[in-house]
């Protein structure tokens, strides 16, 4: 009798859930004309809500170009990852703050991997595009250090991102990327790698490809290690 209540029990939070995300994007779907960005923004994260809990997606390896964008560790490393992240996205900051580290202790600075970030800003996050911006008139600075010192910054502070307080941040480690910000010269810049992250299947964040195979959302360490060390043999 316990086992068939737990299994009701199971049953009934799965259905719930599933009713959840079908009523958001039935929301979604029903707005128009101006509000169709929102519609669109819905979808995509309920999407990217299931995402962060799946496992690694299966794939041939995918053509991803660095594009000359920052490299965290020895660029000439065997392995290369690289990142597709939106500065708004809490899984892309649980990945900073859980998996990064050890990646950087085993991997990157061990000179056995480096890690490429490339931008893919969502549509629903208002300040993910400025942020991003934001870290590339650091980078056009500074380089790879000093927009990793950015990197950090923002996805300390995410709750707190504005276009002031990202001109404070850069202030903060020595740069001031007040008009590079306001006349958004490095948009560009961003909006190019949001164009080949969907070019290489990229649909939510954060996206990682490794020497091109793909890993989608906010995966454990041991998910990387095993990849890499496949990669390595």
């Amino acid at each position: 009798m316990a086992k068939n209540k737990d299994k009701n029990l199971i049953i009934a939070i799965v259905a719930a859930a599933v009713l959840i995300s079908g009523s958001l994007i039935y929301l979604g779907s029903q707005l128009g004309g101006t509000d169709a960005r929102i519609a669109a923004g819905i979808e995509d994260y309920v999407k990217k809500q299931q995402q962060g809990q799946q496992a690694p997606t299966p794939s041939g390896p995918v053509d991803v170009d660095e594009d000359g964008d920052p490299v965290k560790g020895d660029k000439n490393a065997p392995i290369t990852i690289i990142e597709f992240s939106d500065y708004e996205c809490p899984f892309c900051t649980r990945f900073v703050t859980d998996t990064l580290p050890q990646l950087e202790e085993k991997y990157i600075s061990t000179g056995k991997v480096k890690l490429v970030y490339r931008d893919f800003p969502l549509s629903f996050h208002a300040n993910a595009r400025p942020a991003a911006m934001a870290a590339e008139c650091v980078f056009n600075q500074g380089g790879d250090d000093a927009y990793y010192e950015m990197h950090d910054k923002i996805f300390e502070n995410q709750r707190s991102i504005n276009n002031d307080n990202l001109k404070a941040w850069a202030s903060e480690i020595g740069y001031d990327i007040t008009t590079c910000l306001d006349n958004e010269e490095t948009g560009e810049e961003v909006d190019a790698d949001f164009a080949d992250g969907q070019k290489a299947g990229v649909r939510g964040t954060p996206a990682f490809f490794i020497n091109g195979r793909l890993i989608s959302g906010a995966q454990p360490f041991s998910v990387f290690e095993s990849i890499i060390e496949e990669e390595l043999k």
